[in-house]
């Protein structure tokens, strides 16, 4: 087996649990009994995640902004139609039917962010390990970088996630299974990177746009709603405060990303986080820079 393919396979992997392990840990203490209030701090990670790293990264690639937010807009509209299709079968299911259900069903059925945040963070991981793939087939030192620098991101977008769904009726367990199956499309990108990278990059700004989409609908959706409900100064400070949180952390998080970017990309005279042509060529040519390991033909 190839040794890149190797790593990339490691570091996939090793991104998605780890950040998750950070996530549960954080989650599964006191903030799990503190649902309602991290909703406020939920909603300021994903519109943080979505507006000031995702959207940016996808409008700084070569792709015109028009048709950037065209595939925005479209991800916002076909998440809508998504829940209005689930919304109409519940209703269809209760009308008239006569059927009784467990104390707490229609609570559960309220959540409507769950499954949808799991579809925005699945394309957000295999966005993610395709950059993974295009960081090591540039430099393998470039490749632990960016690594760890999209796992430490993902610790706090894993944290939102979680609390997400939570806060739409999952149970612990299930939250954890289910967060852990949308890391391993990292997995999956870093894969496919290997092998097709020339063919995937060009999707990148479009998957990040879906995810941001995706990010944005449940925060303005689901998460704001569930906190206009409660309009007494007492209970909005701490909203304020949270959603405050929730953006500083991502906008920390973000600046250490740009920070770790930015230096590599002077030693590797381009940086794979930004997709730069020398991947393509490095691919293509099956040699890794100056590093002389040969990626075979693919």
């Amino acid at each position: 087996m190839d040794a890149i393919f190797l790593f990339i396979v490691i570091a996939t992997l090793a991104s998605g649990v780890l950040s998750l392990a950070g996530a549960a840990s954080l989650s599964l203490g006191l903030l799990s009994k503190l649902i309602d209030k991290m909703v406020s701090f939920s909603a300021g990670v994903l519109l943080g995640t979505a507006l000031l790293h995702l959207l940016p990264e996808s409008l700084e690639s070569h792709v015109d902004a028009h048709i950037i937010t065209r595939w925005l807009l479209g991800g916002l509209l076909g998440f809508f139609l998504l829940e209005k299709l689930a919304l109409l079968r519940h209703s269809h299911h209760h009308e008239g039917d006569g059927h009784h259900h467990e104390h707490g069903h229609d609570a559960h059925e309220a959540g409507k962010g769950g499954w949808m945040i799991l579809v925005g963070s699945a394309i957000h991981n295999f966005a993610d390990g395709v950059v993974i793939a295009a960081a090591f087939l540039t430099d393998p030192r470039l490749g632990v970088a960016a690594t760890v620098s999209i796992t430490v991101h993902e610790v706090a977008h894993k944290l939102g996630d979680f609390m997400v769904l939570l806060n739409a009726g999952f149970k612990r367990r299930k939250a954890l299974v289910l967060t852990l199956a949308s890391s391993l499309t990292a997995l999956l990108g870093g894969m496919l990177g290997y092998f097709m990278l020339d063919r995937l990059q060009s999707l990148i700004p479009y998957l990040l746009a879906l995810a941001a989409s995706s990010f944005i609908y449940i925060a303005v959706s689901d998460l704001m709603p569930q906190m206009q409900r409660r309009t007494s100064p007492r209970d909005a400070l701490p909203q304020i405060l949270l959603i405050g949180v929730g953006l500083a952390l991502v906008v920390w998080l973000n600046g250490h990303d740009h920070d770790h970017g930015h230096g590599h990309d002077h030693e590797s005279g381009g940086s794979a986080l930004a997709m730069s042509p020398e991947v393509g060529a490095a691919q293509s040519g099956g040699v890794m820079g100056e590093t002389g390991v040969t990626t075979g033909s693919r």
